[in-house]
C-alpha cells in the first residue's frame, strides 16, 4: 500500500517540470495570431513552428497549405531546411577528427591537391567561410546550369578550381564551394557515403529520420513557392539534382530540428567540447571577429548567446534559432523562397517566449539611387539588359517582368528606399539590402552586384 501510494504521489509530481514549461494558452494564441497574421501578409503558403523552453519541445505546428495535392501543411512533413545543413556536416567533420581520421587544422592539399590554394587553405577554413573559394550560389534564385543535374566534383571543377577571392583567412565570405569541398572530404577519409555518416553517427542517435533534399520532389512532401514582386504565388521549379548536396541536402521538419537544437542544449550526442569548438567564431587574420564558427553563426546581444542559421533552396526559406543559455530554441520552416515569413515569424514568437533585443541600426549604402531608379523602371516596364548580369537577364522571364510591372503600378512611386545594413561580400558579388516603402506597404528589395560603383546587378529581387 505504501508503494503503491509512493508511487501515485510520484506519477503526480512527475510532470511538472514538463508542465511548467508548456506554453500558456495566451501564449499559444499569440502564436497563432502571429503565424496566421504572417502568412496572411506576405501570400507564404504554409509554415511550419518548432519552439523548445528550457531544453523542451513544447510547440510543434503547422499552418497553411503544403501543395496543391495537400490541403493541410502537417506538422511531420519535411521541409527543405538548405544551409541550416551545414551546421550537421561541421558535426560530423568534428567526430571525423575525434576518430583521427583528420584535423581540421589539415590543409585541403592532403585531400584534394586539384582545388585552388589547396596548399593555403585547411579544412576549418572551409567550414568557416574563410577559405577565399568562390561560392558557386549567391543568387536567391536559380540560374541556368541548375536545370540540369550535377554533381560534387562538377560544382569542384567549375568553382573550386578558379582563383581565391581572397588570401584564406583574412576575410569572411559565405561559401557553399567551400562545404562541397568539405564533404568530398568527409566521404573520402570517413570511408562511406556522406548520408550513410549522417545517419549512423547523428541522426539514429538523435531518434530523427530526415531526407535528402532531392528526395521531396513529390507528392508527400511540400511545394516550394516563388512570388515575382506582387505577384501571383506560383509553385516553383525545383532545382535539377546535385546542387545542394553537403551544402544544404537535408529535409527535416522542425520538430526534428528541435531534437538537434535540445542536443546542442544538452551538450549531448557530441562531446562538449564538439560543440563549444562548432560555435567559437573564427578570428580573421586582421583580429576581426567574423561571428562564424563550423556551419553556425554565433553573436551575444542583451547578455544573450545566440547560435542561428537559416536555410534557402528554390522554393523555400527557414530560420533556425537556438540561446543555449535561456535553454530556447525557435525554429521555423516556409515552402516560399519570398516574403521572409521565417524570419517575421521567428520574430513574432521569440517575442512570445523571450524578452525582444534591440535592432541595430546601419548606415547608409552605396547605390541605393541606382536601385531606385531601376526598381522605377521595372514599374513601368522597362528593363535595361546591360545593367544585369546574363544570370539575372535568365531570371528576368517575361512573365516575371509582367508580374513587377502589374503589381509595382499599383503601389505608385516608393516614399523611401533605405539600406538594412551595410554592404557584404559573397561569391564575387555585392550584397546589399534596401527597405522600400510605398504609402500602403513596405517591402525589401533584395540584391546582389558586381563590384564597384556600377557594377551590373546579379541579383534584384523584390519580397515581403
Amino acid at each position: 500500500m505504501k508503494i503503491a501510494s509512493l508511487a501515485a504521489i510520484a506519477a503526480l509530481l512527475a510532470p511538472l517540470p514538463v508542465l511548467a514549461q508548456a506554453l500558456t494558452p495566451e501564449e499559444s494564441a499569440k502564436i497563432d495570431a502571429a503565424v496566421t497574421k504572417v502568412l496572411a501578409e506576405t501570400g507564404v503558403p504554409a509554415a511550419q513552428v518548432a519552439v523548445v523552453r528550457d531544453g523542451r519541445i513544447v510547440l510543434s505546428k503547422a499552418w497553411g497549405k503544403a501543395s496543391g495535392s495537400q490541403p493541410a501543411a502537417r506538422a511531420d512533413m519535411r521541409f527543405q531546411i538548405a544551409s541550416i545543413s551545414k551546421q550537421f556536416l561541421g558535426a560530423l567533420m568534428l567526430l571525423l577528427e575525434d576518430e583521427g581520421k583528420l584535423s581540421l587544422d589539415d590543409k585541403v592539399a592532403k585531400y584534394m591537391p586539384e582545388v585552388t590554394g589547396a596548399d593555403r587553405i585547411t579544412l576549418r577554413q572551409l567550414l568557416n567561410h574563410t577559405s577565399g573559394l568562390q561560392d558557386y550560389w549567391p543568387q536567391d534564385y536559380s540560374f541556368a546550369a541548375m536545370e540540369k543535374p550535377t554533381a560534387p566534383g562538377g560544382i569542384v571543377d567549375r568553382w573550386a578550381k578558379k582563383p581565391l577571392d581572397y588570401e584564406p583567412g583574412t576575410r569572411w565570405q559565405y561559401s557553399n564551394t567551400g562545404y562541397v569541398v568539405a564533404g568530398m572530404i568527409a566521404e573520402k577519409v570517413g570511408g562511406a557515403h556522406l548520408w550513410y555518416q549522417f545517419e549512423q553517427k547523428l541522426f539514429k542517435p538523435l531518434g530523427i529520420s530526415p531526407v535528402p533534399l532531392d528526395s521531396t520532389h513529390g507528392p508527400a512532401f511540400p511545394v516550394g513557392h516563388e512570388r515575382f514582386a506582387l505577384g501571383p504565388v506560383r509553385p516553383v521549379k525545383p532545382a535539377a539534382r546535385g546542387w545542394l548536396w553537403a551544402a544544404g541536402e537535408l529535409a527535416m521538419s522542425a520538430e526534428e530540428l528541435s531534437k538537434w537544437n535540445i542536443a546542442r542544449i544538452d551538450r549531448t550526442l557530441l562531446p562538449r567540447e564538439d560543440w563549444e569548438e562548432m560555435e567559437r567564431p573564427q578570428i580573421l587574420t586582421n583580429g576581426i571577429n567574423s561571428n562564424y564558427g563550423l556551419g553556425v553563426f554565433r553573436v551575444t546581444a542583451n547578455g544573450r548567446t545566440l547560435v542561428d542559421h537559416g536555410g534557402a533552396s528554390v522554393g523555400f526559406l527557414s530560420l533556425n534559432r537556438v540561446w543555449p543559455d535561456t535553454r530556447a530554441a525557435v525554429t521555423v520552416l516556409t515552402n516560399a523562397d519570398f516574403g521572409g515569413a521565417q524570419t517575421k515569424i521567428n520574430d513574432a514568437v521569440t517575442e512570445i517566449i523571450l524578452p525582444a533585443n534591440a535592432q541595430a541600426s546601419v548606415p547608409e549604402a552605396a547605390r541605393t539611387e541606382d536601385a531606385r531608379d531601376d526598381l522605377a523602371a521595372l514599374a513601368e516596364g522597362k528593363f535595361e539588359p546591360l545593367r544585369f548580369t546574363e544570370s539575372a537577364r535568365y531570371y528576368f522571364t517575361p512573365t516575371a517582368l509582367g508580374d513587377y510591372r502589374d503589381s509595382l503600378v499599383k503601389l505608385g512611386k516608393p516614399t523611401s528606399i533605405e539600406p538594412t545594413r551595410s554592404p557584404r561580400l559573397r561569391g564575387g558579388f555585392v550584397n546589399r539590402v534596401y527597405k522600400v516603402t510605398w504609402p500602403s506597404r513596405t517591402m525589401y528589395l533584395s540584391t546582389y552586384a558586381e563590384p564597384g560603383d556600377k557594377g551590373r546587378w546579379e541579383q534584384f529581387m523584390l519580397t515581403d
